[in-house]
């Protein structure tokens, strides 16, 4: 699934994106280091991998979309 980076911390290595239909969703950094980024700024595309529903929805992998 596509999503746009919303929010990042470089010092906790979290954040969160935002789904095509607006939906924010949270990263943690087990997250962000299962994508092997070192960087991330706000409006890059990624792609995200997801578990979940509901409010209990959470990024479980997150990297640089590439086309």
């Amino acid at each position: 699934m596509q999503a746009t980076a919303f929010t990042y911390s470089a010092d906790t290595r979290s954040g969160s994106v935002l789904l095509d239909d607006g939906t924010p969703l949270p990263f943690d950094a087990a997250a962000f280091d299962a994508g092997g980024l070192r960087l991330l700024r706000p409006g890059q595309r990624v792609r995200i991998e997801t578990e979940g529903e509901g409010d209990a929805r959470r990024v479980v992998f997150l990297t640089l979309q590439t086309f």
